[in-house]
């Protein structure tokens, strides 16, 4: 078979490189998948360039959907799927840039009569990093007004799209006019609609725009998976016990900072989550995956891919997803 191995840290066109392998043989409690489509995330971008600590070589990815084409011992049991049934999953044992993937039973993600599959692909990782940032991280009701950075992306698209549906206000932060655009035409209004690039000093401008939309008091929550660029903004965009919700790092980590601060400026909160930790047990994620995968068979959520590279062209998708360039989801289609 075909896989995408990152050989070293560093650039996309530097470390990726398509190669053939042996087809690897599911063990006991897993199985072994056919992708039809497979996802791309920034963390395949922070183990890819050495941000995460990872070993090298290795094959990226963790997401993707496909079909079920050998089951290992006891891995039935684990999972309810058998040869032949549609799957995806959020994290794989062997990485997930190949024609054949291996993932653990107990981590399959029955996908639903009447989803497709290619969404099925686009929504492990940022459906359920979307649903467990505005559901349990910060529940986000009717009377919160919330800032959410990156918000043409693939997480941002869902999880606007979950504020708005349960009766918050989405401030939508994006970086360029194009994607303001895409957000006016979900029906997202352009005075809720903050733009990035067209500012010359992100941490004086941001606080402003954002105060500006809400009568100088600040948002309830903020969503920042920007980092570094913006973090200090993001603390100056927070009302009086305001949270900030630190859920990924595009632009670089966050330098140390004391937390003094929090309590200098309206006794704030900050968190750091992972979605690992809001699916912790396997009846854990299969409500949260259940309920995402459910949303979107249903047409109550709506999924935007946006780019589709083949295999070969790995290091293409992966830089074009960590420019910015894109909108919407990012697959691999083998």
């Amino acid at each position: 078979m075909r896989v995408i191995e990152a050989i070293k840290p560093g650039s996309a066109s530097k470390s990726l490189r398509l190669v053939e392998a042996p087809d690897p043989t599911p063990g006991p409690g897993q199985l072994l998948v056919r992708p039809a489509a497979i996802g791309l995330n920034f963390i395949d971008i922070y183990r890819r360039s050495g941000l995460y600590k990872m070993s090298f070589p290795h094959v990226p990815g963790s997401e993707g959907a496909g079909e079920v084409v050998a089951a290992g011992e006891g891995s039935t049991e684990a999972s309810g799927l058998r040869v032949g049934s549609p799957v995806a999953w959020a994290s794989s044992v062997s990485g997930s840039y190949g024609e054949l993937v291996v993932i653990a039973a107990d981590q399959a993600l029955p996908v639903p009569e009447g989803l497709d599959i290619a969404v099925a692909a686009a929504l492990p990782l940022q459906g359920m990093t979307a649903d467990y940032l505005v559901r349990s991280v910060f529940p986000v009701g009717p009377e919160h007004t919330v800032a959410f950075y990156a918000a043409a992306g693939g997480v941002g698209l869902l999880a606007g799209q979950m504020i708005r549906t349960a009766g918050g206000r989405l401030l939508a932060v994006v970086g360029n006019a194009a994607k303001a655009s895409l957000l006016m035409d979900d029906g997202v209004p352009p005075a809720d609609i903050v733009t990035l690039g067209a500012m010359r000093n992100v941490t004086e401008e941001l606080p402003k725009a954002i105060r500006a939309c809400t009568q100088e008091l600040g948002a309830d929550a903020v969503f920042d998976s920007i980092g570094r660029d913006t973090f200090a903004a993001s603390l100056r965009s927070l009302r009086r016990r305001g949270t900030l919700v630190l859920f990924g790092a595009s632009s670089g980590p966050v330098a140390p900072f004391d937390p003094q601060y929090l309590n200098a400026h309206g006794s704030l909160f900050l968190t750091r989550p992972s979605l690992g930790d809001y699916t912790a047990s396997r009846d854990e994620l299969l409500e949260r995956s259940g309920r995402v995968f459910a949303a979107a068979a249903e047409g109550r959520l709506s999924v935007r891919v946006g780019a589709r590279f083949p295999l070969a062209e790995a290091a293409a998708a992966q830089a074009a997803l960590e420019s910015r360039a894109t909108t919407g989801k990012v697959l691999i289609v083998p």
